[in-house]
């Protein structure tokens, strides 16, 4: 029996790329799946265009696929979003939940049949992602590696072309799956609970996968399955929101996964940041960015989590609260 297999789509003001998203969906080769777009409190016209595609063109020459839109009140940010959409899912009988980005297109109509048939090979397989390209044919994410020393997470093959990255094709275990493509097993998730909400954006799909691990699990990248990427529409790459984000949850990250002895690695590697920063202030190089990381440390400190706004720093005493 083929496995049943809900499609997460979750958008946020971005009704234009859901759209192609879901019009690349539509003629997949998969015999078993629904499609969940989850709107996070949109502010645009984005429902508007969701609606007419599903209504107007999804259909059209398609295999059917059902489609079902979950409307959230407010933004709950990416964690919060995709967990509604999970949680529909499991009531209804999913055996898998894939998690797809709204800027994703997938020309690759077996992609979702060539990872279903990896997570099935082996019982232990509990998270399976994509090779996923930008636009431009060079590689975003060719598996995920973890420095919890450093508190960073990075992809593999980052910005390499698709002729000068060379690997062996076969399906390889990693550190973990980008939530830009993430194929997760019902199993799993009743196992280790939905994604962490508390990151609001970037790294709640490091940490899902770390508590997959933990768990027992293996997180395996699988090259020969592809989808392309149009990264960081929603929150534009090196954005205020984008380098607090990144600040803050990698630091988050490196301290709620170490041991007593690494995390005073992880807090003197965050003075060092400060020390960084306070240097850009008084030499006036990239000052709006430096006090934007400043802030993310900041809040790190007082064991501050959820979302971002861009308001004056506390001037509370730090303490690591983490």
């Amino acid at each position: 029996m083929t496995n049943k297999v809900f499609i997460i789509v979750l958008n946020y003001n971005g009704g234009k790329f859901t759209k192609n998203c879901l019009l690349s969906l539509k003629d997949i080769n998969y015999s078993n799946c629904f499609i969940l777009v989850v709107d996070n409190g949109s502010s645009d016209n984005s429902l508007n265009i969701i609606e007419n595609v599903v209504e107007k063109e999804f259909y059209q020459g398609s295999k059917n696929i059902p489609v079902k839109i979950i409307e959230n009140k407010k933004n709950l940010g990416f964690a919060g979003g995709n967990n509604r959409g999970i949680e529909y899912a499991l009531k209804n009988g999913a055996d898998y939940i894939l998690l797809l980005n709204n800027d994703t297109v997938c020309q690759d109509k077996d992609f979702l049949n060539k990872m279903i048939e990896a997570g099935e090979k082996n019982g232990r397989i509990g998270i399976v992602g994509p090779r996923i390209y930008f636009n431009d044919g060079k590689i975003w994410f060719a598996g995920g590696k973890i420095n919890f020393l450093k508190t960073k997470a990075w992809h593999i093959g980052y910005g390499e072309s698709k002729n000068s990255f060379l690997e062996s094709g076969l399906a390889k275990e990693v550190d973990y799956i980008t939530g830009c493509c993430l194929l997760i097993k019902k199993e799993v998730v009743n196992k280790i609970g939905l994604m962490p909400e508390d990151y609001f954006l970037y790294y709640e799909d490091v940490q899902w996968c770390i508590n997959a691990r933990k768990s027992g699990y293996k997180c395996v990248y699988v090259p020969y399955a592809w989808i392309y990427h149009n990264a960081s529409s929603t929150a534009k790459e090196f954005s205020p929101p984008y380098i607090y984000y990144h600040t803050r949850n990698s630091l988050i990250l490196g301290w709620r996964n170490n041991n007593w002895i690494l995390r005073i690695i992880v807090i003197l590697f965050s003075f060092w940041i400060l020390l960084k920063q306070i240097i850009k202030l008084i030499i006036g190089y990239k000052k709006d960015w430096a006090k934007i990381i400043i802030r993310g440390v900041f809040d790190f400190y007082r064991g501050k989590t959820g979302k971002f706004s861009l308001r004056v720093l506390h001037s509370t005493k730090p303490r690591v609260g983490l």
